[in-house]
């Protein structure tokens, strides 16, 4: 994938995410996406309460790969690279 294809393919991402960010505000918490890996897995990192919170694995499975993979069907899944580990 080219640079290019790749900045659009994270621009869309961020628009998915869109759908989750309110919920992840109203607890002062935010996720970015650092990067798309060759195999189509998006790379997330937590921001604010989000990386010590307990409920960020079901959060990012519920809500955030749910909400990319529903846009974006090539996407094969979503990892954090930091926060609490599963």
């Amino acid at each position: 994938m080219s640079v290019q294809e790749k900045q659009e393919l994270i621009q869309r991402i961020d628009l998915a995410l869109e759908d989750v960010r309110p919920h992840l505000k109203v607890d002062g918490g935010n996720v970015e996406v650092v990067d798309v890996t060759e195999d189509m897995m998006v790379q997330i990192r937590w921001m604010g309460n989000c990386e010590s919170c307990s409920m960020s694995a079901m959060t990012m499975r519920a809500g955030i790969e749910q909400s990319i993979k529903s846009r974006i069907p090539s996407i094969k899944g979503v990892e954090a690279i930091n926060g609490i580990k599963v």
